[in-house]
């Protein structure tokens, strides 16, 4: 049996919490809070606790998808993030930049959502940026 302890910072907001994730065989098993970080100082919030339970999930996506016909199927990065590069390109171009949006996230960090209100504005060509702070 292989057991660590992994430093990771928490996935929940933009805070940057710090805990352990307690790992067996390479299954999350939970997570302990890290004592020594400055900005949790040993604590967690409830959804830091159980912010790993996610990872394993057999519902969560693993891959690309993409719609053909009723129904999906898998596909690389790559051809993913080109064909949503060919769509947005597509709308701004039949439409207008304003005809697009960007959402960001309270999961994000300060930085991230930076990044993407600048993506919508210098790339995109659109305001139309919200930030949904409700987890």
């Amino acid at each position: 049996m292989d057991y660590k302890n992994v430093l990771t910072t928490c996935i929940y907001c933009g805070t940057g919490c710090n805990y352990y994730l307690e790992v067996l065989d390479g299954e999350i098993l939970g997570v302990t809070p890290c004592q020594e970080h400055p900005v949790n100082r040993g604590q967690v919030c409830i959804k830091g606790w159980n912010s790993h339970a996610f990872v394993q999930h057999p519902d969560r996506l693993r891959v690309p998808l993409i719609r053909e016909g009723a129904g999906f199927r898998e596909a690389s990065w790559n051809e993913a993030l080109g064909l949503v590069a060919e769509r947005f390109q597509a709308i701004k171009a039949a439409h207008g930049g304003d005809a697009l949006a960007v959402l960001t996230s309270a999961k994000c960090t300060n930085e991230e959502n930076y990044l993407a209100q600048r993506f919508a504005r210098a790339v995109l060509g659109t305001n139309n940026v919200d930030h949904c702070a409700r987890l």
